[in-house]
């Protein structure tokens, strides 16, 4: 099954806990503080691959989670790091922000790799806050914690040569006849519900072509899954645009040929700007006499050059091969999507929240909160006296007085709980 776009949750490692330790053996009876680091928590990472076409896999698990850093242990023993989540996709997979709507990685090329999220950072252990004051710190620092986030995948196929036209033009047909490709083929509208990417081999080279859904009138407002569509047309380099000359739908060839540009344009001034092959399809349906009349009206009308072929008699089919690759071997390849700066794994350290619940505490939070509260042990009178300085240093105690803080009031910042008096 085909599946070009996919929602999942991504949480990177949180970071493991700093260790609260003393030297203790037959020679030292009362060391000094030997408490770890605790390790870094595994990073979310993103992996394009040329083994995946499709976004398949995602239908069934959505969520993933990196490993989290062990805690840190006694003889100064930073805890083990945790293991990265690496996470397979197919190249020309691009993530998007699932709040902000936002393109934040475009994995264009096999190998490319992307670290969504970073691991939390490991938490210190009492060694650290060894000082000359603080002699014996009875206390230690927790990891870093990280975020839940969402991400959308999209795929947009990568492939050299684009086939679009109007469905039953015979693009599927012509896939199957200049490379490995077996699509699926019939004469009815919408046969091909996704791409079908297939290897064609000319003069020792190859080429990736894709099978692009077939496109009508609105595509590029979202008829017909338009916009689906459309978007796996905008890497190629090239565009083989094949128009009906036999007319076997009843609809007019120069109408159609206009009304398929028209949505490239309108869906994208770049795509819109692609060079084209015009080919016009299935000319054994119809007599040499129509032909001839009908390839007049296309000079004088659309006026740009063409070949002509037959899927089933293999008319022109070489000669295409042969005029692709030479037109491809004058064409860049396109280039990745360019990134704007984002706050996608921006972490949040200086916030500061205030606000009173029903029974009249105050509850303070915010990112610097978080940040600063890692390291606070209430039952410690060192490490609680550092607390409350910095509360007064940081200017929170002036805040929560702004917001009518009186003596005896009750606040709460994280798990900690205390009563004010000045």
């Amino acid at each position: 099954m085909f599946l070009d776009r996919a929602k999942i949750s991504i949480k990177a490692g949180n970071g493991g806990k700093g260790s609260t330790s003393f030297l203790r053996n037959a020679q030292t009876a009362n060391g000094g503080p030997d408490g770890g680091e605790g390790g870094k928590g595994g990073d979310i990472v993103f992996e394009a691959t040329s083994n995946l076409n499709t976004l398949y896999n995602f239908q069934f698990k959505k969520k993933f989670v990196a490993q989290n850093g062990e805690d840190g242990s006694k003889k100064l023993q930073t805890g083990a790091n945790g293991k990265d989540e690496v996470i397979m996709v197919p190249c020309g997979t691009v993530l998007i922000d699932a709040q902000t709507n936002k393109i934040i990685a475009d994995l264009h090329e096999n190998g490319t790799r992307f670290v969504a999220l970073k691991g939390g950072k490991g938490g210190h252990g009492n060694a650290y806050y060894k000082s000359s004051i603080k002699q014996a710190p009875h206390y230690s620092q927790t990891g870093e914690t990280t975020v839940q986030k969402e991400v959308i995948l999209e795929l947009k196929t990568i492939a050299d040569v684009g086939l679009v036209g109007f469905p039953n033009a015979g693009k599927s047909t012509l896939l199957s006849c200049i490379s490995n490709a077996n699509p699926k083929i019939a004469n009815y509208p919408f046969t091909t519900l996704y791409p079908n990417l297939g290897v064609c081999q000319v003069k020792g080279q190859t080429f990736v072509v894709a099978d692009i859904p077939g496109l009508i009138e609105g595509a590029s407002q979202g008829q017909g899954l338009g916009h689906y569509f459309l978007k796996h047309v905008e890497r190629v380099r090239l565009i083989l645009h094949l128009v009906d000359i036999s007319q076997s739908d009843g609809r007019d060839f120069i109408e159609d040929y206009k009304v398929i540009n028209h949505e490239l344009e309108n869906y994208s001034a770049e795509l819109g700007k692609t060079p084209q092959i015009a080919v016009l399809s299935k000319v054994d349906l119809i007599d040499e006499e129509t032909l001839k009349e009908r390839e007049e009206r296309f000079k004088k009308e659309i006026n740009v050059s063409y070949i002509k072929i037959s899927g089933a008699t293999m008319q022109g089919i070489e000669e295409l091969k042969l005029l692709t690759l030479e037109k491809l071997s004058k064409l860049p390849k396109k280039s990745a999507i360019e990134i704007e700066e984002n706050d996608f794994d921006t972490r949040d350290v200086s916030s500061i929240n205030i606000y009173r619940i029903d029974n009249g505490t105050f509850v303070v939070e915010g990112g610097r909160i978080d940040n600063f509260t890692r390291g606070v042990v209430l039952s410690d009178n060192v490490s609680f006296a550092y607390f409350q300085n910095r509360l007064k240093e940081m200017g929170i105690i002036d805040m929560l007085k702004e917001k009518g803080l009186k003596n005896g009031d009750s606040v709460q910042i994280k798990d900690i709980v205390f009563e004010y008096t000045e």
